[in-house]
């Protein structure tokens, strides 16, 4: 590996087998690694951009075994990088050719993961930081998870929470019982089944991680359902891809208003971007969903043709 200073002194690039790399002088001086910069204990910045000079420029740059070693003017500034570090932070890529992605940490699925759902004991969970972190892994990787030989009690799935996070309340309180009543204000209180949803699309942000634990079911039925939804916007986009584009780009809206004094809504995407074009968030619900007003009328049937196709997908 070699490296090269740019004639205005603005950039160095990294020459590599792989590709060569480019890093601005301002990225570099920003992200130097040292304790004067950074705090050694945890990471965070000691200085801020208004600290450096406005014409800041790398005075010189050379390769010393695994690091870069480089310069600043008119700061007197020396420091080094770990070459492995720099290339896997590396922000020189080509232009997106906006490819529609997906984390890199997502396992896509279907119902072939029926034989292998990932699942765990809550004795181990309690028990095993390997197991607990092995289960957080395979939550974050395929969207779920289940835990198995939890009681048949109230409150039983606090205990899972208590592992990794805290719990967000919410106009229910610190849970949601889902029981059948007589004058119902939402309809998870009715024996009326539900298709493949996401819930509470009328909250902004909205749940992420649901703890859902069944203490008793005494009607027929009532099995869940579980749908990989980044896998279904990217059939989409195979598909259909101006209808995919439509549910990108156009928000849904989506509202609640149960109990007195509640009312809840918010206007979203059904399939959230980020700016790089990685789905960030899916939000499908059409119990909950608000007539659709901000779509322009010569793309309606098109919005519509992609919510069909997303449905029929389950």
């Amino acid at each position: 590996m070699d490296v090269e200073v740019s004639g205005t002194g603005s950039y160095l690039t990294l020459i590599h087998k792989s590709g060569n790399c480019r890093f601005h002088a301002i990225w570099l001086r920003d992200n130097v690694l040292d304790e004067t910069t950074r705090d050694p204990k945890n990471g965070q910045r000691l200085i801020t951009l208004s600290d450096l000079p406005s014409d800041l420029k790398i005075a010189h740059a050379e390769i010393e075994g695994n690091n870069l070693s480089c310069s600043f003017y008119p700061e007197s500034k020396q420091t080094t990088f770990p070459l492995k570090w720099l290339l896997e932070n590396s922000y020189d890529h080509k232009k997106s050719n906006c490819s529609i992605k997906i984390p890199k940490f997502c396992n896509l699925w279907d119902q072939g993961l029926g034989q292998s759902i990932p699942s765990e004991r809550i004795s181990a969970l309690e028990t095993d930081q390997l197991a607990l972190l092995s289960w957080l892994k395979e939550v974050r990787s395929y969207g779920f998870a289940k835990v198995s030989g939890l009681k048949a009690e109230p409150y039983q799935l606090f205990r899972i929470v208590d592992l990794f996070g805290f719990i967000r309340e919410t106009n229910y309180g610190r849970h949601f019982e889902v029981r059948t009543e007589v004058n119902p204000v939402n309809l998870a209180f009715t024996g009326v089944g539900l298709q493949a949803h996401t819930d509470n699309p009328y909250r902004d942000p909205v749940p992420t991680l649901q703890i859902l634990s069944c203490l008793e079911n005494s009607a027929e039925g009532g099995d869940s359902m579980v749908v990989d939804g980044f896998a279904v916007a990217l059939k989409l986009k195979a598909e259909d891809p101006v209808g995919f584009d439509c549910l990108t780009k156009y928000p849904a809206r989506f509202s609640f208003s149960g109990s007195q004094g509640v009312f809840l809504d918010a206007k979203k995407p059904m399939v959230e971007l980020g700016p790089d074009h990685e789905i960030n968030k899916i939000r499908f619900n059409s119990r909950s969903a608000a007539p659709l007003i901000d779509i322009p009328f010569d793309d309606m049937e098109n919005y519509y043709r992609a919510l069909v196709k997303r449905i029929n997908k389950y």
